[in-house]
Order: structure tokens, then C-alpha cells, then sequence
């Protein structure tokens, strides 16, 4: 199973991907939202764990670009964020 990790905090990223190899998974990781899209867009993945708070496009539009062309890839989201609204969203 192929995974793209989408996190611009360096050791959180290194961490969760740790944790995928461990597990023989094979890992990407993206730090900003432009490349996790380039990355969808090149290779065949059959999970993305996005960061919802990213540097440039956030995670909400990098769900929406590869939604746009892979509608049926699962996309688990990952948020800081605290509010009932934000999780909701």
C-alpha cells in the first residue's frame, strides 16, 4: 500500500512516516499543499493523510484538487484545530 503523508511540521512527518514503514507501507511525503497535488498527479497512491494547515494551498484545497481527478482515493485529514466547525468542515 502506497501512502502520501501531506505535513509541513518536518518531525511530525517524519514520525507518521515511521511509523507507515514500520508497518511495510511504502511512504511519500509532501511539506506544502502545491507538491502533495504534483505528487497525486504522478503516482498511483491508495491513501493521502493530509495536514489541514499548510503553507500556501491548505489542506481543504488540496482535498478538492485531487478529489477533482481521483474522487474514489481515500483522503484522511489531520487537523490542530480545536472548534466543532473546523472538525465538522
Amino acid at each position: 500500500m502506497r501512502v502520501l503523508v501531506v505535513e509541513d511540521e518536518p518531525k511530525l512527518a517524519a514520525f507518521i512516516r515511521k511509523g507507515l514503514l514500520e508497518d511495510q507501507f511504502a511512504v511519500d511525503v509532501a511539506g506544502d499543499g502545491e507538491t502533495a497535488v504534483r505528487m497525486a498527479e504522478a503516482a498511483r497512491y491508495d491513501l493521502i493523510i493530509l495536514d489541514i494547515m499548510l503553507p500556501g494551498m491548505d489542506g481543504f484545497a488540496v482535498c478538492a484538487a485531487v478529489r477533482g481527478r481521483q474522487p474514489d482515493l481515500p483522503i484522511l485529514m489531520l487537523s490542530a484545530r480545536g472548534l466543532i466547525e473546523d472538525r465538522v468542515q
